[in-house]
């Protein structure tokens, strides 16, 4: 049987855009993250986070760095009753030309092959156009852009909808 995903993009969806975040001291949930999520999985979807990560590349910080912010992010995710089924990373900067980073659907095709992912009834969430265009290259139509991020090109977007934010984004989902 296969599920429906809503893919959140961390950066800019989940918490506040901070360039190169990896002290658990500097996240900061964007507000209506939580509620969110637990509206999200009411209505029948799984929560898979997709994140590029270049600071790991780049020396900014090392991969324990991130994995022990995000350890704490899902522990507060799991207090608040969200399940997050699963966190797939890029660590590489776009030179590496890895199938992973982001415009590169890599990430998302992985966790399809993993969990068996309904990619048509599936959604991306993200705040950047490569979060689109990731998600457009895995078969994905279903795509919201978010203003709580970076700065975005409405313009010359290819997401379906653009919301202020995740928490105004939940009014497109019903079951």
């Amino acid at each position: 049987m296969s599920i429906k995903v809503v893919f959140l993009d961390r950066d800019g969806v989940i918490n506040e855009e901070v360039g190169y975040l990896h002290k658990i001291k500097d996240f900061k949930f964007i507000d209506g993250v939580m509620e969110s999520c637990n509206y999200i999985q009411s209505q029948g979807f799984q929560i898979i986070v997709i994140t590029n990560q270049s600071g790991i590349a780049r020396g900014k910080y090392r991969e324990e760095d991130f994995h022990e912010v995000n350890k704490w992010m899902l522990d507060k995710f799991q207090k608040e009753n969200v399940h997050i089924l699963d966190v797939f990373f890029c660590p590489h900067v776009q030179e590496d030309n890895c199938l992973c980073r982001k415009p590169k659907p890599g990430l998302l095709i992985n966790a399809k092959e993993k969990y068996g992912i309904n990619m048509t009834n599936s959604w991306m969430i993200g705040d950047k156009e490569a979060d689109i265009e990731a998600a457009n290259n895995a078969g994905i139509g279903n795509t919201i852009l978010v203003r709580s991020g970076h700065e975005i090109d409405e313009k010359n977007t290819n997401a379906t909808h653009i919301f202020d934010s995740i928490l105004e984004a939940i009014t497109i989902f019903k079951k």
